[in-house]
């Protein structure tokens, strides 16, 4: 699972980082860590297996990050989410950049503690 996919096409590898590097766009635009993976990932899932593949598991792993810090925004009525909204957000922003260089490696990413919604 972590070794590169040799067959891959330059624009593929492009297109498979762009699906985890939009989902930057959430600290812009609202909703935008789901929409930016999910307009590339409805673009070019008929294209490429691999695209598809990372289009899913950033969208997957985005959702995921929502739940999260909604649950930790509750949370801070009890104290302890201002402690673990910083953590979520912090361990997306690493966790996207650790899936944006794989993907760019033709490494096929799986996210941590990623609910796997869409398959």
């Amino acid at each position: 699972m972590n070794e590169p996919m040799n067959d891959l096409r330059k624009e593929e590898k492009t297109h498979g980082m762009l699906c985890h590097v939009l989902a930057f766009c959430g600290y812009v635009i609202p909703l935008g860590n789901i929409l930016g993976p999910l307009i590339m990932w409805l673009l070019k899932k008929d294209e490429s297996e691999y695209v598809d593949y990372h289009g899913k598991e950033s969208l997957n792993f985005q959702i995921s990050i929502l739940i999260y810090v909604l649950i930790a925004g509750l949370s801070c009525l009890l104290l302890i989410g201002f402690v673990l909204l910083p953590a979520v957000l912090i361990f997306d922003i690493v966790a996207v950049i650790i899936a944006t260089v794989k993907a760019n490696d033709g490494i096929r990413y799986r996210y941590p503690l990623c609910i796997r919604l869409i398959k």
